[in-house]
């Protein structure tokens, strides 16, 4: 057994994980250090065992991202967190929503690398997926944007109810106090802060999870683009 699967391993105890998602996760690190077109940085499987799949994973530790069903990742980019928690839930349908259609195309590559039979590729921007709104029992995103933005990009998204779950670095006052007045304007409530270490040595890394807690007010999602020219702050009416 080479490191990485040993690693894999690991996490899978870890996190109690199906028998069929260690082989899905190597396949998954094997196509991103082959595939010349992965969009990420991050190729070595031996640094992206943590850096995108115990990254990824650390998430269950939150019982709504474990109970989870139906689940929209936004700016899915290589298909992370994404791909990563649809082999980890293979109960939950999983649609990774990213606008470049060349990186859905290497998402629905690794899907079919991986085995995966739950996993929908969504070419569209998050305003644009109106099959989407109202639908979702989890929403995740993974450093995409400010907190304010990504809330506004989450809350149509998701039912009453539902979950937000956010990965963040160090955390920023400025941010939280945006993303807590975006989160009140349009039906969300912050339920958890939450520091992470998902490998030895991962420092400032933290899971904000927001609550669906009432109705999206009518006039959201706004059309594409003004979420983040025009976010909702603290100081600021929308």
């Amino acid at each position: 057994m080479t490191g990485v699967e040993e690693r894999l391993a690991q996490l899978a105890t870890r996190f109690s994980l199906p028998e069929g998602a260690p082989p899905a996760l190597l396949a998954l690190l094997k196509l991103l250090a082959s595939d010349r077109t992965a969009p990420t940085a991050l190729r070595d499987p031996a640094l992206a065992v943590d850096a995108h799949v115990a990254d990824a994973l650390v998430a269950l530790d939150l019982d709504p991202v474990r109970a989870a069903r139906c689940i929209a990742d936004l700016g899915s980019g290589a298909g992370l967190p994404g791909l990563v928690l649809a082999a980890a839930l293979p109960e939950a349908q999983v649609a990774l929503v990213e606008s470049s259609a060349r990186k859905c195309a290497f998402v629905e590559r690794a899907a079919a690398a991986m085995g995966l039979s739950n996993t929908q590729a969504i070419a569209l921007r998050a305003e644009d997926w109106c099959a989407g709104i109202g639908t979702r029992d989890l929403v995740t995103a993974r450093a995409v944007a400010p907190l304010n933005v990504l809330i506004e990009y989450a809350a149509p998204l998701l039912r009453v109810g539902g979950a937000f779950v956010a990965w963040k670095g160090r955390p920023h006052p400025r941010e939280e106090h945006d993303g807590t007045a975006a989160a009140a304007a349009i039906g969300l409530e912050l339920a958890d802060v939450r520091r992470v270490e998902p490998w030895n040595g991962a420092e400032r890394l933290h899971l904000y999870l927001y609550f669906k807690v009432s109705s999206t007010p009518t006039g959201f999602p706004r059309r594409a683009g003004i979420a983040s020219k025009r976010p909702i702050r603290a100081s600021t009416p929308r």
